[in-house]
């Protein structure tokens, strides 16, 4: 292929990457893996499972496969490919969740108005359903569920709690923190990690909810408790260490370093505060093929979704200043996991 052509697919090809996005998206939506399984069906039988003429599931079908999400052995019989699997809902590592969320329409309908969010700064998410997502989203629970169940399946939990635990060294401190923490999920993988932790989950009541059943259904009760408030006014105190994951890169400037603010007042003159998302380069450059996300179009979605943003590590280092707080590393994860942990110390200077 002559450069000439290959410049003309780069650009054809990512055109193209929306219909592959709801291609995807409408697999997920009718369960479509799922009625597969685990060997091949035909597509007639899919068609009656599905609820959908069967003329039309086979083009959906064909698409998936010239995506290498599953293969036409003969005609009319699919089965999934390694990949494709991952849309099954019974999958330990299911991206089911995370596929639906991401190609839901109340989150693909703001890409429609990203000039605009670029013009002003504002999340075209607010313009469109007049108000924040989540307060949006509390108003609907489906919606909310869909949401922890995606960010819980997203991330692997105990994959990104053994990275953690690989870059950092947890044995010094007795208390953590989790801010943000959600369904409970990331910490109780860094509990049974470390036997000698024990840990706050901080959330939102809703959260918290979520987070009390995890706690329940494992055995961390006598280690793990569950805390609700809001982490823009105050935070649990007197933890050793504070992790706050995935929380920042959701809000402005403003936002974050009140986040961050809240945290420093709380912590110890020994504390660590460890915050862990993706560290964007001083200079950007085509994406690593070994990581699972473009943290450019993470940046994005930010912006149109919530007025969130991925930062560089000077730009970590200014946030974490405005909090008294004083960054005094940067590690990163596994390549594919697509972060780095950032150690900030109470700046006493």
């Amino acid at each position: 292929m002559t450069a000439a052509a290959d410049a003309r697919r780069t650009v054809i090809t990512t055109i193209f990457g929306t219909m592959a996005t709801q291609a995807l998206g409408a697999a997920a939506r009718l369960g479509l893996a799922d009625h597969i399984g685990d060997t091949e069906a035909g597509t007639a039988d899919l068609a009656a499972a599905c609820g959908v003429p069967a003329e039309q599931l086979s083009r959906l079908l064909r698409t998936l496969a010239s995506l290498g999400l599953c293969t036409e052995r003969t005609p009319d019989r699919f089965a999934l490919t390694e990949a494709g699997a991952l849309l099954r809902r019974d999958h330990p590592e299911s991206l089911l969740d995370f596929t639906q969320l991401m190609t839901h329409e109340v989150f693909q309908r703001n890409w429609v108005n990203l000039d605009q969010s670029l013009r002003d700064g504002e999340p075209a998410f607010d313009t469109e359903y007049g108000e924040p997502v989540f307060t949006y989203m509390s108003g609907r629970p489906d919606l909310a569920a869909l949401f922890h169940r995606a960010m819980s399946r997203r991330h692997l939990h105990p994959e990104m709690a053994e990275a953690i635990s690989a870059a950092y060294d947890l044995s010094r401190f007795g208390t953590v923190a989790d801010i943000g923490g959600g369904d409970g999920t990331m910490l109780a993988a860094l509990l049974e990690r470390h036997p000698h932790l024990t840990g706050t989950v901080f959330d939102t009541e809703a959260g918290v909810a979520r987070a009390r059943e995890t706690i329940a259904s494992s055995t961390l009760d006598n280690r793990c408790t569950a805390v609700a408030g809001d982490f823009f006014t105050e935070v649990p105190k007197g933890a050793d260490l504070y992790l706050v994951k995935n929380v920042v890169l959701n809000w402005d400037d403003e936002h974050a370093a009140r986040i961050l603010r809240c945290c420093r007042a709380a912590m110890p003159e020994h504390g660590r505060l460890l915050i862990v998302e993706a560290v964007l380069p001083d200079t950007a450059g085509t994406l690593n093929h070994a990581a699972f996300e473009n943290p450019y179009l993470t940046d994005l979605h930010m912006l149109v979704t919530i007025g969130g943003r991925n930062r560089t590590r000077a730009e970590h280092t200014a946030l974490c200043a405005q909090a008294g707080l004083r960054v005094t590393g940067s590690v990163p994860l596994a390549q594919e996991i697509n972060a780095s942990v950032i150690e900030a110390v109470p700046d006493t200077a």
